[in-house]
C-alpha cells in the first residue's frame, strides 16, 4: 500500500497544471462577489464542478446566496474530505479608500509571478488550488476509496447585522454558509482550510466576542445646553474609554492561547447627529472586538464583558451605561496527531522537503462551524502576509506547490483504490 501511495503522489505531481491552475483563479477573482452577493460566483463554481464531472449540489443558503458542493464520489470503504472555501470577499472594490488599489479589485492582474485582485488571497486562490488538485487526481486515472467534496460557501467574512441601520444579507457572515453546510448534505470526516496560513498548519484559532458599551446624555439644542458639557455623552464616553483601555491587559492575560496573548480591538463609535449637531447627543455607543481563545466557553467570555460593563456603570453612576453582546462566534482547535495533520505534513515534506511550521492564529475561520458538527477541520494554505500598498496577491508558484499538498492530502485520507 506505501508503494502505491507513493507512486500515486509522484504522478499527481506532474498532473497540477499551472496554467489551468492560473486560469481557474483569474476567472474567480474576475467576478466581483461581496458577502451578500455571492450568487455570480456560485454559478461560476457549479460550471466548474459540471465541467470536472463532479455530482453537483445548490444549497440555496438565502436568496441569491446558494453554497455550491462539487462532490467526486469514490468506490467505498474510505473517508470523506471536504475542501471548505468561502466564495464572499471582504470588500467590493468600491469603497473610496481601495479606489486604484490593484490588488483591492475584481479584475485579476497577473505580473511578476503573482496573481493580484480582489479575494484572491482570502480565499478564492485556494478554491481555485481545490479544483486544480481534483483535476489532476482525475488526470492521473486514479480512484480513490473515499468521496472528496469542494465545498464553495457563502458568507464566511467577519461581518454582522446590527440595530436597525445594519441589515440585511451584506452583515450576514460568520459562517453563515459553513453552519448551514453540514445540516443540509454537507457531511464529511474531516476538512481541509484553505485560509492564507504562509503555509503553515493552524492547529488553533480564536472566536470573537462583539459587544457594545454605551453612554447616555441630555438631549438639548445648543442654545440650552451651556453648562452641561460634562454630561454630554460623548465626552462621557473619553472617560469611560479610558477605563476599558486601562482593563485591556487584563482580557490580554486571561485570553492567552497557544503562546499568543488574547486581544481587544476599539472598533467603531457612534454618537449624536452630524446632519443636526445643534443637538447634544443622547447616546454614544463604544464597540468592542474580544478575541476570544476556543479554550474558553463563550458563556464565560460574555460575562467577563458583561462584568466590565457592572464595573463601569458603578463606577460613573451618571453616565447610563449600557452594555449588549452581538456577536458570539467560537474559536477552533485539532489535536496535534489527528489523523488530517499528519496526512499535511506528509503531503507538505513531499512538496517542499521539510515539515510545514504550526502556528496559532487570532482570526476567524469557518473551522468554528464545522467542528461542531463533528467535521474535524485544519487551515491550511498559501498566502503572502498582509496585503500591503497594492491589496490581495499571491505567487503562483505557492499556488502550484499547495494544490500540490491538496492533492496528496487526499490520496492519503480518502486512500487510492487498488
Amino acid at each position: 500500500m506505501a508503494a502505491t501511495a507513493g507512486a500515486a503522489a509522484e504522478r499527481v505531481l506532474e498532473r497540477v497544471d499551472e496554467a489551468r491552475l492560473v486560469e481557474t483563479a483569474c476567472s474567480l477573482v474576475g467576478i466581483s462577489s461581496p458577502t451578500g452577493s455571492e450568487q455570480a460566483m456560485a454559478e461560476q463554481m457549479a460550471a466548474i464542478f459540471e465541467e470536472m464531472g463532479l455530482q453537483v449540489a445548490w444549497q440555496e443558503v438565502e436568496d441569491g446566496r446558494p453554497n455550491v458542493i462539487g462532490t467526486w464520489d469514490g468506490r467505498g470503504g474510505g473517508q470523506t474530505l471536504m475542501l471548505n472555501g468561502h466564495m464572499d470577499t471582504s470588500y467590493s472594490g468600491r469603497e473610496p479608500w481601495l479606489r486604484g488599489k490593484v490588488g483591492f479589485q475584481p479584475a485579476p492582474v497577473v505580473r511578476d509571478g503573482r496573481i493580484y485582485g480582489l479575494g484572491i488571497s482570502n480565499m478564492k486562490g485556494a478554491l481555485a488550488c481545490y479544483v486544480e488538485a481534483v483535476r489532476a487526481l482525475r488526470d492521473c486515472g486514479l480512484e480513490l476509496r473515499g468521496d472528496l467534496m469542494i465545498a464553495a460557501v457563502v458568507g464566511e467574512i467577519e461581518k454582522t447585522q446590527w440595530g436597525e441601520e445594519f441589515r440585511g444579507p451584506e452583515f450576514r457572515g460568520y459562517a453563515a454558509g459553513s453552519r448551514h453546510l453540514p445540516t443540509h448534505g454537507g457531511a464529511a470526516d474531516m476538512c481541509i482550510l484553505g485560509e492564507p496560513t504562509e503555509q503553515r498548519i493552524v492547529l488553533g484559532h480564536c472566536g470573537a466576542l462583539w459587544g457594545r458599551i454605551s453612554t447616555s446624555g441630555p438631549f438639548v439644542h445648543t442654545a440650552f445646553s451651556q453648562g452641561r458639557l460634562a454630561e454630554n455623552s460623548i465626552l462621557r464616553m473619553g472617560e469611560v474609554t479610558e477605563a476599558i483601555v486601562a482593563w485591556i491587559p487584563s482580557w490580554e492575560e486571561r485570553a492567552r492561547y497557544g503562546g499568543v496573548d488574547g486581544v481587544v480591538n476599539v472598533g467603531a463609535i457612534r454618537g449624536g447627529f452630524p446632519w443636526r449637531v445643534s443637538r447634544t447627543p443622547n447616546r454614544t455607543d463604544l464597540f468592542l472586538d474580544l478575541r476570544v481563545p476556543p479554550t474558553m466557553p463563550m458563556a464565560q467570555a460574555r460575562r467577563d464583558f458583561k462584568d466590565l460593563g457592572r464595573e463601569l456603570a458603578a463606577r460613573f453612576p451618571d453616565y447610563g451605561i449600557e452594555t449588549e453582546v452581538y456577536v458570539t462566534a467560537p474559536g477552533a482547535e485539532i489535536d496535534e496527531h489527528h489523523p488530517l495533520v499528519a496526512a499535511i505534513d506528509e503531503a507538505h515534506g513531499i512538496v517542499f522537503g521539510e515539515p510545514p511550521a504550526r502556528d496559532t492564529v487570532r482570526w476567524f475561520s469557518d473551522a468554528s462551524a464545522l467542528t461542531r458538527y463533528g467535521i474535524q477541520t485544519v487551515n491550511y494554505g498559501t498566502s503572502s502576509g498582509l496585503p500591503g500598498a497594492d491589496g490581495e496577491n499571491l505567487d503562483i508558484k505557492g499556488l502550484v506547490d499547495v494544490a500540490r499538498v491538496y492533492a496528496v492530502a487526499a490520496t492519503r485520507i480518502c486512500e487510492v483504490a487498488t
